[in-house]
């Protein structure tokens, strides 16, 4: 690794930390930083799970505060659960792909996510109004299998996963963005601590990468919980949507 492509990928890896604290899409940056410094788009994928790593640890504790109270420990022991199943069945997954198959998928999976995400909002709106006149509870059957599937796809290839879970989440949980924030944070730790750790014995982590990576993406994830609490939700939004789909489009036409 040269200077340029060490600056590359600690720069990369401050702003993927902060931006997965503050709204998800954090890979959305780490990951092209890891293609551009010449990793193959697997090895670029597995590294990217492992580095990121200590960015949700950073996060999670900027959002303590956002995670007290019975409600919010309550949601978490359900979720917990199928986030780790969620995450074995995406490790299987990408064992069993092929590296084209995996980076022909990929800018449209990003795509999705984005789409997810903006419409988000509105959707919650809807979902909620209809909930309360229903009397529905949180959380129910499709919620928790959403949020399996989301860790399948985080483990499989985690660019845009907390895209996805916080929209997903938004979508299942009637409370404000910096809670359910606080909830996809300590999800993502579980999804890519659990990969994380199939990865370092089954797949091609490159670790010089990660040591470069991991501790920037520690500072980034503390400093991204911060401001999110203080940057308004649209703007967020908004630019991890226009991040993602940047990152699509550049896969789709190189």
């Amino acid at each position: 690794m040269d200077l340029g492509q060490g600056v590359l990928l600690g720069g990369g890896g401050i702003l993927a930390g902060a931006v997965n604290a503050a709204a998800g899409g954090g890979s959305l940056i780490s990951y092209p930083a890891l293609l551009g410094a010449g990793l193959p788009a697997l090895a670029a994928n597995v590294t990217n799970t492992v580095a990121l790593c200590p960015g949700y640890l950073g996060g999670l504790r900027g959002f303590r505060r956002q995670l007290e109270g019975p409600e919010q420990r309550a949601r978490l022991r359900r979720l917990t659960p199928v986030s780790v199943i969620g995450a074995g069945i995406g490790v299987v997954l990408l064992q069993a792909s092929s590296t084209h198959t995996f980076r022909d998928i990929v800018p449209w999976l990003i795509l999705f996510a984005c789409a997810l995400f903006g419409v988000q909002p509105l959707i919650t709106r809807r979902l909620v109004a209809r909930r309360t006149a229903e009397g529905q509870a949180e959380l129910r059957a499709g919620a928790l299998a959403a949020q399996g599937a989301t860790s399948a796809y985080g483990a499989y290839f985690g660019a845009a996963a907390g895209v996805i879970m916080l929209a997903s989440l938004g979508l299942a949980i009637d409370d404000d963005l910096a809670r359910i924030n606080a909830i996809k944070s300590w999800l993502q730790l579980v999804m890519n601590g659990c990969a994380a750790i199939a990865f370092v014995f089954i797949s091609p982590v490159r670790w010089v990468e990660v040591a470069v990576l991991a501790p920037c993406a520690l500072i980034g994830g503390r400093t991204g919980a911060a401001l999110s609490l203080r940057i308004p939700a649209t703007l967020l939004r908004a630019g991890v949507t226009v991040c993602g789909v940047t990152v699509a489009l550049v896969l789709l036409l190189t």
